[in-house]
């Protein structure tokens, strides 16, 4: 589900969940929370990596069980998943995402949530959270790509390939790997550099989900959602 490496500085978390496109479940958000949290008060560490198995980074929230679940379970998960993105996001290390394939939903999220964000060349970004009520991550996106392109992306449902979200600024690069040398200053001094230059509005990015996931019909919404992914498949 989640495996750690270690080595020089570096730790690198890697999804492990192929055969489910490494999609969120509660089990590996919590894994995942857990090892950032761990990451970030290790003070031996200057960068965190996250990379998966498989065609696909992360295909977003894992929703096999979603016929069992009701909006409360659904609202708890997302809940969870934006506590792990504003980890990520306010990390006093250096964080990096390796993409590839499918980055769709809080996968994508994940991937914009990372100072540094490396697309593979067959990598394929949606944030489709919005076609079923939901906003989540909107703002950090909007920082990365700005707010009229966020909202275009976001609102019209598009997708993005690795050269495309290269050319936006949401990836910083396009390849396989990143380059893993120390930063030039101290951890206390790159955490105070984020805390003058990013807001810390993890409380109304948390106001905005739940507000949008608490409308009733939630399940239902994303049933559908899936409905129409299922209908426009060819074949």
């Amino acid at each position: 589900m989640l495996k750690t490496q270690r080595a020089d500085g570096v730790q690198t978390l890697l999804l492990d969940r192929p055969e489910l496109g490494n999609a969120l479940g509660p089990a590996l958000v919590e894994a995942l929370i857990d090892a950032v949290d761990a990451a970030c008060g290790d003070a031996e560490l200057h960068t965190l990596v996250l990379r998966s198995t498989g065609r696909h980074f992360c295909t977003g929230l894992d929703l096999v069980e979603l016929p069992q679940l009701s909006d409360g379970d659904l609202l708890l998960r997302l809940v969870r998943i934006e506590t792990l993105l504003a980890r990520l996001w306010h990390a006093p290390l250096r964080t990096v995402a390796l993409a590839r394939g499918r980055t769709w939903g809080a996968g994508a999220d994940l991937f914009a949530a990372c100072d540094l964000r490396v697309a593979a060349p067959d990598t394929l970004l949606r944030f489709p959270g919005a076609q079923f009520g939901v906003v989540l991550g909107t703002r950090r996106l909007a920082e990365r790509i700005g707010a009229d392109a966020a909202r275009r992306l976001v609102i019209e449902g598009g997708e993005l390939s690795a050269p495309q979200a290269l050319a936006a600024g949401l990836a910083s690069s396009v390849g396989e790997d990143a380059e893993m040398t120390p930063p030039q200053v101290d951890r206390a001094t790159a955490a105070a550099i984020r805390a003058a230059t990013r807001p810390d509005l993890r409380d109304a990015d948390l106001a905005a989900l739940v507000r949008s996931a608490s409308r009733p019909g939630l399940q239902g919404r994303i049933q559908a959602y899936r409905d129409r992914l299922r209908a426009a498949r060819p074949g």
